[in-house]
């Protein structure tokens, strides 16, 4: 089946010599929610901003519907945008206007002549707009203007807007960012329904990564203008390859590392050796997720005699006291914690420790759990197993 959306070998090059899109290949099916995500700067927007060309690209195809877009104007400019639906972070309401109006807009496309310049619609159009309103829970404002809104209600207006268009694909760019979380919650919701009642594809360009992972099927990491990775969600959250990707999917500790030997990888940073089952040749860092680390007994740290001989090894629990038994650990994934901080978040602690006072700071995190006033006290070692060590590539970039 032939995707809607597809980009082939795009690149977008400015006056100042700046290479904003490098040889980005991108393919979007019917029904498929994809994100970009990546850090600022690194040319989501403008990717975005080419599909229905508000910005040209270089060179390259985009293809919409089978149609290469990038040279065509005029009329088929026109009709191929109005397949395009967009909403922007910051709503792109016309403010002077009614609500009603607003959502009106999104069917200008279809109008020619004089009615385009007037704005004079079909009496079936603004029954439809109004019906929109109506299910976004805004039909009491429909002739109030634009701007006498709340932020959330201007983002459900541009979201009716997008709807009445009846765009081929949506382009949503950084929707939520503008609001504050309670708002962002509910209006993920919304935007759900919507879109599962729509079945269109939509391009998602998000910083958020816990909205990436709650929408969208397929995430494509992009930095300093290339693609890093396309990837299922979950693949690309859990397993990370880059180390631009590890970032973004939100881990906290990571190193340059150099390869020992097929299971051993000295993590520079850290100035520790860590064992590992298998290593990529290509393998230039190393990550651990914050929550992946565990306590361990002043037994267990390396040097000394017993940690050779021990078959089980003994972990602490948080705040009780009390021990249970893992699987052996191998003393190369055992962190001695020479120095630590501890700062609280609402949910949990943060503890940032380092293993010497030459290696950089790593991050821990632990639940709290119910009227908690301290983590306890800070174990002399942690440990990781060698399946949550994150081997990593470097970025396209580099």
């Amino acid at each position: 089946m032939e995707p809607v959306l597809k980009f082939v070998n795009v690149n977008k090059y400015y006056n100042n010599n700046v290479h904003a899109l490098h040889n980005i290949n991108l393919e979007i099916a019917a029904g498929e929610f994809i994100s970009v995500i990546g850090p600022s700067g690194s040319g989501k927007s403008t990717l975005l901003r080419t599909v229905n060309r508000l910005i040209d690209v270089s060179d390259g195809e985009i293809c919409l519907d089978g149609e290469n877009i990038t040279s065509i104007g005029g009329k088929k400019l026109r009709a191929v945008r109005r397949k395009v639906g967009m909403i922007f972070q910051n709503y792109n309401l016309v403010y002077r206007l009614s609500v009603l109006q607003n959502v009106l807009h999104g069917y200008l496309g279809y109008l020619d002549g004089i009615k385009g310049i007037l704005g004079i619609y079909p009496e079936e159009e603004k029954l439809r707009a109004i019906s929109l309103l109506e299910e976004m829970g805004l039909g009491a404002f429909c002739y109030n203007r634009a701007a006498d809104l709340s932020g959330g209600q201007k983002q459900r207006v541009a979201m009716a807007r997008m709807i009445a268009s009846e765009p081929d694909i949506l382009r949503l760019d950084e929707p939520f960012s503008a609001l504050d979380s309670y708002l962002k919650w509910e209006l993920e919701q919304e935007m759900r329904d919507m879109l599962a009642e729509v079945q269109k594809p939509v391009l998602f360009v998000s910083h958020n990564r816990d909205e990436v992972y709650r929408l969208c099927s397929v995430v494509s990491c992009i930095d300093h203008g290339k693609m890093e990775v396309i990837e299922k969600t979950k693949e690309f959250f859990h397993n990370p390859k880059t180390k631009t990707a590890a970032v973004l999917s939100g881990c906290k500790n990571i190193s340059a590392a150099e390869i020992v030997d097929n299971n051993h990888i000295k993590a520079l940073g850290w100035g520790i050796t860590l064992c590992v089952s298998e290593i990529p040749e290509e393998t230039k860092a190393v990550g651990i997720r914050a929550h992946s680390f565990y306590p361990v007994n002043a037994e267990q740290i390396p040097g000394k005699e017993s940690a050779a001989n021990e078959s089980r090894v003994s972990v602490i629990q948080e705040g009780t006291g009390l021990k249970k038994y893992r699987n052996p650990v191998q003393e190369e994934n055992i962190f001695k914690i020479e120095e630590s901080r501890i700062i609280e978040d609402p949910f949990e602690w943060n503890i940032s420790f380092r293993p010497s006072k030459e290696s950089g700071w790593l991050q821990w995190k632990i639940a709290k759990t119910e009227q908690e006033d301290s983590p306890g006290p800070i174990p002399p070692a942690l440990a990781v197993h060698a399946k949550d060590i994150l081997l990593l590539k470097d970025n396209a970039y580099e």
